[in-house]
């Protein structure tokens, strides 16, 4: 079966293993989209440390910390202007202090307050 979104298929498996209580996640395939979404994802403490395994099967050993409700992505990709931001903010977040929003820019994959 071919993968249409891979980083879906990972955020799910996270968020499964997550309600499920597991410790750790293997994630099959993993590409640099899903590493570069993982670093941000540590950096604000929702998961723990990652490491790719070396089997040939291009998998990802993911530590979970509990801290996870729920993640995942918008699909289609919508083109969102800086001025939109706000906006966009207001329509997926409960609250300006609970949770964050991961964008994919030119730059690369960054979160909401690092684009501003």
């Amino acid at each position: 079966m071919v993968h249409v979104t891979v980083l879906a298929d990972a955020l799910k498996s996270i968020n499964n293993a997550e309600k499920r209580g597991k410790r750790h996640v293997l994630i099959r395939p993993c590409s640099k989209v899903i590493v570069w979404f993982q670093s941000v994802m540590v950096k604000h403490g929702y998961i723990g440390e990652c490491e790719i395994i070396d089997d040939r099967r291009a998998g990802k050993n993911v530590n979970l910390t509990g801290r996870l409700n729920k993640c995942g992505i918008i699909s289609p990709r919508f083109n969102v202007q800086t001025k939109g931001l706000e906006k966009w903010q207001n329509n997926l977040l409960l609250s300006h202090q609970f949770g964050f929003i991961v964008l994919t820019t030119s730059v690369g994959i960054m979160d909401l307050e690092e684009t501003r």
